[in-house]
């Protein structure tokens, strides 16, 4: 790998388009290297994980909506279109729709891979733009797996140098320049070209990070769908010989100055070398529950400590529980946030999935998690549990801090230390790291784990048939022919599938 030094630039300073961080990241995309066969067997993961939450989800508000739109913009010029999750394959829709349309789908459960390190993120959303400019242009399957790969390896890329958080923008400001790459490298674009792309979708993703404070809502499904669907335009517009902003991270006006760290702050970005293999979605990893990637590890704490010490399910029996957790946790998804919502019975599912001290009171309680059952109005309203939810508090310890930014993999953590304080007088202390499906945790996740979790979330939504013929194409993804991947969507009969409320399309 090399790094990339990024700083802000005086417009007098004149930085050449070479020494930009988006003309870097466009070269990397162009770079015409295959991909190793164990980043082909994970990417295959990924889109039958993508695929297993999008199937739960079909019939979830925010999806119909997004889904509704995109059915409402049928394919015109160009190319053949793209499916949609759901519709049978007959029903194309134009390419930035159905990125848009997929990606709330894969989004909106909150359960597909994750990413963290200076930002956090969820790579597989890069999988629905990339797949959409694909169907649509009749790229074959190897063409997906090159172009996943690089969408991968510049959000992990990003991720590991830049945080957002800490300026307060939200984190798909990382995915619009990596699905932007991603679709550059599908179409075997120049990088120029992929360089126009990647300025204007940065410059039309990035956001406030109120889209994950206090009272969640339901766009935070839609958010990465956006930064998808505007990556496609983008490219769109680049390939018809459009210019964006430039430069755009280092500009005077630019991220770094005005929405990141400041005239003053310098990053350290890592890239491959020219002619080295995209390897970056092998760092990154998925969710055995729906809920926030750093409440995985808690979760499977939680279900552990229901079996062996089930007096932290009474509430009666509990005078506290604190988790020591990483500053981000804490700051996030815990009490250090100061969002009242993350104790209220009523707030939205969006809100309790980034509540960790309701997710451990439930988990407590249940001895598990449910994509559903866990977030049911009357399961977070039940008295026992808002008394025990009140009582878990997290705090930022130091070290666990350093562990979550641990650059070592068997350092690396998202959990912390739970001491509970029993009524009588007692303390419980147990600790976890990772969770137990991550590649360093108890039960890792290979490929029969994925398939399984695409079988039970599918369960009930589509026939077998279906089943088995969705796993049969992603089993096969490098080896499909433009028509096969014209294949790779999920579909049900349209009377099972609900429709929104009418808007303008």
């Amino acid at each position: 790998m090399k790094t990339h030094f990024l700083r802000t630039h005086r417009s007098s300073e004149s930085l050449p388009r070479e020494g930009q961080l988006a003309w870097a990241i466009a070269e990397v995309a162009a770079d015409p290297v295959e991909v190793a066969p164990e980043v082909a067997e994970m990417v295959i993961n990924r889109v039958i994980d993508n695929a297993a939450v999008a199937a739960a989800s079909l019939n979830r508000a925010p999806v119909v909506a997004a889904r509704s739109q995109a059915l409402a913009h049928p394919v015109t010029t160009g190319g053949d279109g793209a499916t949609v999750f759901g519709p049978d394959l007959a029903r194309r829709v134009s390419p930035e729709w159905a990125a848009w349309a997929n990606g709330v789908a894969v989004r909106e459960l909150d359960f597909h891979d994750t990413f963290l390190a200076a930002e956090y993120s969820h790579p597989g959303d890069n999988i629905p733009p990339i797949v959409a400019v694909a169907q649509h242009v009749g790229a074959t399957g190897h063409d997906v797996v090159r172009a996943i790969a690089t969408g991968y390896e510049i959000q992990v890329d990003l991720v590991k140098a830049i945080s957002l958080h800490e300026h307060k923008i939200d984190h798909v400001a990382h995915l619009g320049p990596s699905a932007a790459a991603g679709i550059g490298t599908l179409l075997g674009l120049p990088v120029e070209t992929i360089f126009q792309a990647v300025n204007q979708a940065l410059h039309t993703t990035t956001a406030t990070r109120q889209s994950r404070k206090g009272q969640i809502s339901t766009w935070k499904a839609h958010a990465p769908a956006f930064a998808g669907k505007m990556a496609v335009e983008a490219i769109d517009r680049a390939m018809r010989g459009q210019t964006s902003p430039e430069p755009i991270w280092e500009g005077e006006d630019g991220v770094i100055a005005w929405l990141l760290g400041g005239p003053e702050a310098t990053y350290d970005v890592p890239l491959p070398e020219a002619g080295e293999a995209k390897r970056g979605i092998l760092d990154t990893y998925t969710k055995e529950h729906s809920a926030e990637y750093q409440a995985q590890a808690w979760i499977d704490l939680a279900r552990r400590l229901h079996a062996e010490h089930p007096a932290l399910a009474d509430p009666a029996a509990v005078e506290s529980i604190v988790l020591h957790t990483s500053h981000h946790t804490h700051y996030v998804i815990g009490s250090g946030s100061g969002d009242p919502q993350k104790y209220d019975p009523a707030a939205s599912r969006e809100t309790l999935d980034h509540s960790i001290p309701y997710i451990v009171a439930v988990a407590l309680q249940d001895g598990g998690w449910h994509h559903v059952d866990s977030y049911a109005p009357e399961r977070g309203a039940r008295p026992d549990t808002v008394e025990l939810w009140r009582k878990i508090t997290t705090a930022e310890d130091e070290e666990w801090t350093r562990r979550y930014h641990a650059t070592d993999p068997s350092e690396k953590a998202f959990g912390g230390r739970l001491v509970a304080t029993l009524t009588d007088g007692s303390t419980i202390v147990e600790e976890i790291a990772v969770a137990d499906a991550h590649p360093l945790g108890a039960r890792p996740f290979g490929r029969e784990q994925y398939v399984q979790k695409f079988r039970t979330l599918a369960e009930g939504v589509l026939d077998d048939v279906e089943i088995e013929r969705f796993l049969g194409l992603a089993e096969r993804l490098p080896e499909l022919d433009a028509q096969e991947l014209r294949g790779l969507t999920i579909q049900r009969g349209a009377a099972f599938l609900e429709v929104s409320p009418r808007g303008l399309f």
